[in-house]
């Protein structure tokens, strides 16, 4: 290499975290955010009209038609990747976006960041909000020693074998379980749970979280049988289970 040459510093991958809900982003976000997504142009997100208007919430003056997106989710091929991750050799910053919450975490954006390590790019995650810290956060249950075990299985039988088995471990192990579903499907799920876990363990039921419609409460499986239960359809909603 000439004297008068120099390498070209790689570009990074910042993990950009969104909002929960509809509120005000910088509501919940801290100020940080608004720097990161003014300087970066080239996005790796799960729905892109869901981020460019996140984006515009944040920035408004930003242009639009500047912003370079690649599309992230449950369809995308493995051989797409890297394209998505070129930038970053070219010494340009990228940012990483989920719908709601923390990328990477319960999110397809876990592949781009598996992707960037083995690349060596630069991983900088951003303070923000995860669903599922907040409800373990506000349940009063086990925070030293947890496990989160994403969707219960669809079918019925297999949903009931799956909750008896991870309070078998919560018992043994003194961990908090931890588990999500889809929104359309909480009352199914919040039904198999009260049928199926002893009466003696807690169960929080954390849904809307940082929204003005929050809802967090924490019973006995036998409270929670004896008392009305909240509308969870079509909320967001993070389940969290423990048996001592």
């Amino acid at each position: 290499m000439k004297e008068n040459e120099t390498t070209k510093a790689a570009g990074k991958l910042y993990l950009i975290p969104s909002r929960l809900g509809e509120q005000p982003p910088l509501e919940i976000l801290p100020l940080s955010i608004r720097k990161i997504i003014n300087d970066i142009n080239h996005y790796i997100v799960e729905n892109e009209k869901v981020s460019r208007a996140f984006i515009k919430k944040i920035t408004p003056t930003k242009s639009q038609a500047e912003l370079e997106i690649y599309t992230l989710n449950k369809f995308t091929q493995e051989i797409e990747i890297p394209e998505m991750l070129a930038p970053c050799l070219d010494g340009i910053d990228v940012g990483l976006m989920s719908d709601a919450g923390c990328p990477g975490v319960a999110d397809p954006g876990a592949k781009a960041i598996s992707a960037a390590h083995k690349k060596e790019i630069q991983v900088v995650p951003l303070v923000g909000p995860s669903s599922i810290l907040l409800a373990l956060m506000a349940s009063g249950l086990n925070g030293q020693n947890f496990a989160f075990n994403g969707y219960l299985p669809i079918d019925k039988a297999k949903c009931k074998s799956k909750i008896k088995q991870l309070e078998k471990r919560a018992k043994q192990e003194n961990q908090s379980q931890i588990i999500i579903e889809t929104p359309y499907r909480n009352e199914s799920v919040l039904k198999t749970l009260l049928n199926s876990l002893h009466p003696t363990s807690y169960l929080t039921l954390a849904c809307d979280l940082t929204l003005s419609t929050e809802y967090i409460r924490t019973k006995t499986i036998g409270e929670w049988k004896s008392t009305s239960l909240p509308d969870l359809h079509k909320k967001p909603c993070v389940f969290v289970f423990h048996n001592y």
